[in-house]
């Protein structure tokens, strides 16, 4: 769902909080601030904005049959 901290230090290049919200701004990447005053980046946004064409996991599919 959400990338690790890590993650997102590897994506911006940068570590503190307030210098990864300012590149997420510039690049203009999604994010959410948390409580801790983290960026919270989704996976998805990410994978999507850097083309990858990794098949995203299907939800199962309820099946109504009527008579």
């Amino acid at each position: 769902m959400f990338m690790t901290p890590e993650e997102v230090a590897d994506l911006t290049g940068r570590t503190r909080a307030s210098a990864q919200i300012r590149w997420l701004d510039e690049h203009r990447f999604g994010y959410v601030v948390g409580a801790d005053g983290r960026p919270k980046v989704l996976r998805e946004v990410v994978l999507s904005r850097l083309g990858s064409n990794q098949q995203q996991k299907k939800e199962p599919r309820l099946r109504l049959t009527g008579s």
